[in-house]
């Protein structure tokens, strides 16, 4: 499970430097794919794996399974973490989450998730207002 934020910066070669406490179940393997909200997910290469089958058992008759399987696995890029955990952020990944320099690496369960650090900022502002609220629609009885 990855928790946490955090701010790390990408230097001039693309590369992410991985937050300390992910690197143990990252150090073999990830893959980077365009996520919801202009963010990049990384996922851990067994959890990849997981996903590309639940997307495998969806309807390719329906055109929005394919142009989202289409567009979810051409821009997604593989890499291995290196001794200093860094990953190498495509540039049209780089492009689509508007990533420069400053970024946002946060936990999300399963994956991680790194933004834009302007953009998330101006994500959670909005998002905090409302948060308390959904929790009710979300998980309903357990809060």
């Amino acid at each position: 499970m990855f928790l946490g934020t955090h701010r790390p910066r990408l230097d001039e070669k693309g590369r992410l430097a991985l937050p300390a406490k992910f690197r143990d179940e990252l150090a073999g393997g990830v893959v980077v794919t365009k996520g919801q909200d202009r963010c990049l997910f990384i996922w851990p290469a067994a959890e990849f794996a997981e996903v590309a089958a639940q997307l495998s058992t969806a309807s390719s008759n329906r055109e929005t399974v394919r142009r989202y399987s289409r567009t979810f696995f051409a821009s997604a890029s593989d890499e291995v973490p290196d001794r200093q955990g860094r990953i190498t952020v495509p540039p049209v990944l780089r492009s689509y989450a508007g990533l420069d320099r400053d970024c946002v690496v946060l936990g999300a369960n399963n994956r991680v998730e790194v933004w834009d650090a302007t953009a998330w900022d101006e994500y959670s502002a909005e998002s905090d207002d409302s948060f308390a609220a959904q929790s009710e629609e979300i998980l309903p009885g357990v809060f």
